[in-house]
């Protein structure tokens, strides 16, 4: 039977939830302005690109009680390339495939995406509290 999470990790399960709740506004309000004036792909990168510097910095500082270093930062983006497909797949799937529309679908494409962000992330920003 798999260990039960402590309550370290329950705090940072919830502090993980809040910087993702804030990442995402980050992101949308990166995203809108820019879908005016760019294909909706080109505006999701730039805002996910925009959001994925905050989420370092909020990660390292609050959901993981942790320096940030140089090394961590630039592996960082290494733990969202998961993040990264699989809220584009989910974007071009809810957009081409199912029709909805693409200023909501990142929003719902994010949804998808917090679990495995939340494994890869806590990976690389604690290793030794992974092992």
């Amino acid at each position: 039977m798999p260990a039960r999470p402590s309550s370290a990790t329950w705090g940072q399960l919830v502090r993980f939830a809040a910087v993702g709740g804030v990442n995402t506004l980050t992101f949308y309000a990166c995203y809108l302005p820019l879908h005016r004036l760019l294909p909706y792909f080109a505006a999701y990168t730039a805002g996910f690109l925009v959001s994925l510097v905050c989420s370092f910095f909020l990660n390292t500082y609050f959901t993981y009680r942790t320096r940030p270093t140089w090394k961590k930062f630039l592996l960082f983006p290494l733990t969202q390339v998961t993040n990264y497909v699989v809220q584009s797949v989910g974007l071009v799937a809810l957009v081409s495939w199912l029709g909805m529309n693409s200023t909501v679908a990142p929003l719902v494409a994010a949804g998808f995406a917090i679990p495995f962000t939340y494994v890869v992330s806590r990976r690389i920003l604690r290793p030794a509290a992974s092992a």
